[in-house]
């Protein structure tokens, strides 16, 4: 077991101790609360445990743009495994992952993204994908919750950010709420593709103004997608691989 989380995850002890403890107290959780909701403020200590673990400081900007009530699709760059923790421990709302099958194969974490509400998306199954994104945008609608969804569909190599792919604007404009793009800066730092232990350091979650999707179709999703891509690149400040 403890050999899977390091390959799948972090390497540091102190961090897969904290997975494990909290990931205990997940499961226990969830045999009183089906909604995930306490799932997701135990996930929010265990992301905060691994921060301070690790050294890692984060500084937030742009949470007036948000409301801790609201439902919303955040899109953001993703360059590192510590961005997971960083989003977790930094956004006030209750929202849950459209994250890769692969991550709920991992003990004690794919048990919490199960019960906790979190989506799963097949990688090499189009049709599948879709019908995941349709029962994404029915989850928003229905529960009133929101999703955090990483556009570029993997971990950037080298912290340059890469062409989005379009299910997030898919599933905000068939939702019917705002989509919400964040910038990570200095994630790939602190915990580069291919480590497994984090190094200190300060990082910086961006979060910028809602774009509202009312009056987009389904056709729309390129040019939403486009324009996401443009506004997360300007606030890191580089450019597209």
């Amino acid at each position: 077991m403890i050999a899977r989380l390091r390959a799948y995850f972090f390497s540091d002890p102190l961090i897969i101790v904290s997975t494990i403890f909290f990931g205990s107290i997940s499961i226990a959780a969830s045999l009183f609360d089906k909604k995930g909701n306490t799932l997701m403020r135990v996930a929010r200590v265990w992301a905060r445990s691994l921060l301070r673990v690790s050294g890692v400081q984060v500084t937030v900007e742009g949470l007036e743009h948000i409301d801790p009530a609201g439902s919303y699709v955040f899109a953001t760059n993703h360059a590192s495994y510590m961005d997971t923790p960083v989003v977790l421990s930094s956004i006030p709302v209750q929202f849950r992952f459209l994250a890769k099958s692969g991550l709920f194969k991992i003990p004690f974490l794919g048990t919490h993204l199960g019960q906790a509400g979190h989506i799963s998306v097949p990688r090499n199954d189009p049709r599948a994908s879709v019908k995941t994104m349709q029962a994404a945008a029915e989850a928003v609608q229905k529960r009133s919750i929101s999703l955090l969804i990483f556009p570029e569909g993997g971990r950037s190599h080298d912290g340059i950010i890469r062409p989005f792919k379009e299910g997030a604007a898919y599933i905000a404009i068939r939702a019917g709420v705002p989509i919400v793009p964040a910038a990570l800066i200095g994630t790939h730092d602190v915990l580069p593709f291919g480590s497994g232990t984090p190094l200190p350091g300060a990082v910086t979650l961006y979060i910028m103004k809602p774009i509202e999707t009312a009056g987009m179709s389904l056709k729309d999703r390129h040019t939403l997608t486009e324009r996401v891509h443009v506004l997360i690149l300007q606030a890191m400040g580089g450019e597209a691989d």
